[in-house]
């Protein structure tokens, strides 16, 4: 059997399963569908990194010609670090590619096969594969945003604040710097105490502690390091922070603001009252995530 075959799949978290569960409390909320514009391009499964025999994909969306605006978001899925799938972002992709970006939708390595920081770095390596083919995407050179929701949003932020550091860098002296992140209820800083009741609750068989190796008494260290937070600084991109009525989620965000505004970086924080957590997976909300994307990627 090839050994793309055999890697361990968890499928806890999935939009079927995640629907049905919001819906109890929400009754407001539907699965959207997808209506492509007239010269929109969709590629799926392209390659863009090789380990051994595994290989790892994304998939993109891109605008019709005419409306192209020279951006493109990179978007990591979420899923507790553990699950989800990129397509999870098609509906988003779909709109934002409708506005004029080119949307990238990777795959990589998640708990179950390969802990911290193996996602991050293949994160990173989807982010240099697109920055190396910018003019066949029709990107400016500097038109790349990084995003991500939940889980996905965490690594987003991680990994866009660190860049300028390198630690989770395919190779040494990549850049892999972007244009602005956009942030969907990820934790911003795990140590937070309002992050760590929930994150830590479980100890070493919570999501997180099993994606870094233990729980945070047993990784202190790696519970910063893994922290968006800890690497805010004047090199730290544009931030739109977007979130629900679950404060927990984006755990960090008063501090991280802070530092954002005493380095002079632009910032906004968008509160979905009232939302799911997964808010931009549904009707009403996905529309409004996506103008709100819009809008702060195309501000100066």
């Amino acid at each position: 059997m090839a050994a793309q075959s055999l890697l361990p799949i968890d499928d806890s978290f999935n939009v079927a399963r995640r629907f049905a569960a919001d819906r109890v409390a929400h009754p407001e909320i539907t699965l959207p569908q997808l209506r492509t514009a007239k010269g929109q391009r969709m590629l799926f499964d392209q390659r863009y990194r090789q380990i051994g025999e595994r290989d790892l994909h994304l998939d993109i969306f891109l605008p019709p010609a005419r409306r192209s605006n020279g951006l493109g978001i990179l978007l990591i899925h979420g899923g507790a670090w553990a699950s989800g799938n990129k397509s999870h972002s098609y509906p988003l992709a779909n709109l934002l590619a409708q506005r004029g970006y080119a949307v990238f939708m990777p795959e990589f390595r998640l708990s179950p096969e390969a802990g911290y920081p193996a996602g991050l770095i293949d994160v990173n390596a989807a982010i240099l594969w697109v920055k190396a083919r910018s003019a066949e995407f029709g990107l400016r050179p500097d038109g790349l945003a990084l995003g991500g929701d939940s889980s996905g949003g965490q690594m987003a932020a991680l990994l866009a604040y660190s860049a300028t550091a390198g630690p989770f860098a395919p190779q040494a002296g990549a850049d892999t710097r972007v244009r602005a992140l956009v942030d969907l209820d990820g934790v911003l800083d795990m140590t937070d105490p309002l992050a760590l009741r929930h994150e830590d609750a479980a100890r070493a068989a919570s999501p997180f502690a099993r994606w870094v190796g233990g729980d945070y008494a047993s990784q202190t260290e790696r519970w910063r390091a893994a922290s968006a937070a800890t690497y805010v600084g004047p090199q730290s991109p544009p931030t739109l922070i977007l979130g629900s009525s679950h404060d927990r989620f984006t755990a960090g965000r008063v501090g991280v603001q802070a530092a954002l505004d005493r380095h002079g970086i632009r910032n906004r924080f968008v509160k979905f009252d009232g939302a799911p957590h997964t808010f931009w997976l549904y009707d009403p909300y996905l529309a409004r995530v996506a103008a709100e994307i819009d809008r702060f990627l195309r501000e100066r």
